[in-house]
């Protein structure tokens, strides 16, 4: 708990690269696709891929755990 007000937090958007995987997205962020059309979100907590490997994009499917993705910059 860091003594914020819930709404405060909730407001806030926190991308999280994790280590050789996909980008935590958390918050109110809206993602579109390359048309500009947004793609519905049915979590807060999203992870997107970054190996493109995924068979569900932009969503990540754990493939980087088999195709060998290394992020390569400590993150």
């Amino acid at each position: 708990m860091t003594g914020e007000p819930r709404a405060a937090r909730t407001e806030e958007v926190v991308v999280t690269a994790c280590p050789d995987g996909p980008l935590l997205v958390r918050g109110p962020v809206r993602l579109v696709d390359l048309a500009g059309r947004e793609i519905e979100r049915h979590r807060a907590t999203v992870a997107l891929c970054r190996c493109g490997g995924t068979a569900i994009p932009p969503w990540c499917d754990g493939t980087h755990k088999v195709n060998g993705y290394r992020s390569g910059d400590g993150s």
